[in-house]
């Protein structure tokens, strides 16, 4: 079992849904805290509806990323966090923060990288005319969105930006979640910049296709 600092900036659905798979036993985990740097956002009311503690330290006023990191580093390890679940975080994490969890960082991103890095990944794939795009879970390195791919889903893009928006951020929920149980599991290896997940020690069923969306590895659920 891992103890899990989600850290979210905005809405908080994904961290919802990671608090959901912890709870339906789907995800062994236990999430101590759910960290933002925004004291409007909405993951704060989701984490309380399930009882998980918040902290909130605003980013503003820090004299550069560096201090702030050194900030949240120390709160993390008020709670004996040993895994990071970047849910929406909306800032780059300096070598402070990285270095303080190496290896155990795992971050959403909604594009297939190594494509469309960035905070604006979604709009940048959907006005570049391509036909597929998606998101990734993957660890955290000192450079922005490069770190091993551990999973991603392949989203259609089919409709509007906002149709194409809310699919990703299904896949989102169903990924993210699967990502995190097998790093639980310590299935995951890191070969060079390829990620190897081991199979699993008991039966699952696997899900490679859903909602006319391709996932890699397979979604796993127990039998």
């Amino acid at each position: 079992m891992i103890t899990l600092a989600i850290l979210a900036s905005a809405n908080g659905t994904n961290a919802q849904a990671i608090i959901e798979a912890v709870r339906d036993g789907s995800l062994d985990a236990r999430v101590a805290l759910v960290f933002t740097n925004r004291e409007d956002a909405g993951v704060i009311a989701r984490a309380r509806k399930y009882g998980i503690p918040v902290e909130v330290i605003p980013s503003k006023g820090h004299k550069d990323r560096a201090e702030y990191d050194a900030l949240v580093v120390e709160t993390l390890r008020r709670y004996d966090v040993d895994t990071v679940a970047l849910a929406g975080w909306m800032r780059i994490l300096s070598e402070v923060f990285v270095s303080a969890f190496e290896g155990r960082i795992l971050n959403l991103h909604p594009a297939l990288l190594p494509s469309f890095k960035g905070a604006t990944a979604i709009s940048d794939a959907y006005g570049h005319g391509v036909r597929i795009t998606g998101c990734s879970v993957h660890l955290v390195t000192p450079e922005l969105d490069a770190g091993p791919v551990i999973i991603q889903a392949a989203v259609p893009v089919n409709g509007t930006i906002d149709e194409l928006e809310a699919q990703i951020h299904r896949m989102e929920h169903r990924i993210f979640p699967q990502a995190l149980q097998w790093f639980a599991e310590g299935r995951i290896d890191v070969d060079g910049h390829k990620v190897i997940v081991a199979p699993a020690r008991h039966k699952v069923k696997k899900i490679d296709y859903m909602e006319g969306c391709l996932v890699s590895p397979a979604l796993e659920t127990k039998v």
